[in-house]
């Protein structure tokens, strides 16, 4: 049984030392962050890509990066996995990729802006997240 000083004082020092933790990570974190988000590859097409997908709330329905509603499939390894011939044609008529099944509301975009949204979920797809999302287990 510890005595009020004892307490108070293991209190102090364990605070200072799991605080000295908190930075000594949150610094790890932070020289890490610049390698990480692929920010090297930020152009003005991915930015616009990014207020594309903003504007048209592809949120509400899709993920990114975990962040999203769980209604349509993960976008972050879209680009991976499907090629960018298959983002524009799902962009352009998403009822002709998936015939009778539940589908994308299908907008009337540019094939510019189609350009810039396929940039900016290549560049998504390129970010370091730590293996996430997961790939699937082949049964």
């Amino acid at each position: 049984m510890l005595s009020k000083n004892g307490a108070k004082y293991f209190f102090i020092i364990g605070t200072v030392f799991f605080f000295a933790i908190f930075l000594g990570l949150s610094y790890d974190t932070l020289k890490q962050v610049p390698k990480r988000t692929n920010s090297q590859n930020l152009t003005p097409q991915v930015a616009n890509g990014k207020k594309l997908f903003d504007q048209n709330n592809c949120m509400g329905c899709h993920t990114i990066l975990g962040e999203g509603a769980y209604y349509a499939p993960e976008l972050t390894k879209i680009y991976e996995t499907k090629g960018a011939d298959w983002i524009k044609a799902m962009l352009t008529d998403p009822e002709s990729v998936y015939p009778g099944a539940r589908k994308m509301v299908k907008y009337n975009f540019k094939e510019s802006e189609k350009d810039d949204l396929v940039a900016f979920l290549k560049w998504i797809g390129e970010i370091d997240a730590n293996g996430f999302p997961p790939k699937p287990i082949n049964q």
